[in-house]
């Protein structure tokens, strides 16, 4: 599955933020400058991100697993996790 955002958020700090969250979870496979990609039992995961539009992010999250899989909602999870950090006043709701 692959899912996108567009966010306000320094590229930079969605990076670190990729790291953080995948990082204790699954094991780092790929760092670039803008790309983090990391691996486990669950399956694969890539972050990108890539300036758009002057000044938002757009951050592009796949996984190589089906959508509503373990890895899928952790992925979802993250791209919440990300608005949280745009705006901390947003409640961070889902069953995922």
């Amino acid at each position: 599955m692959k899912y996108f955002h567009r966010t306000g958020v320094a590229p930079d700090a969605v990076v670190q933020l990729a790291t953080a969250y995948f990082g204790p979870r699954l094991a780092p496979t790929e760092e670039g400058a803008r790309r983090r990609a990391f691996a486990g039992a669950l399956g694969s995961v890539s972050v990108s991100v890539e300036a758009e539009g002057g000044h938002y992010t757009r951050v592009t999250v796949a996984t190589d697993q089906p959508g509503e899989s373990e890895l899928d909602k952790l992925a979802k999870r993250f791209l919440g996790e990300v608005h949280v950090l745009a705006d901390p006043a947003h409640a961070l709701r889902g069953a995922y």
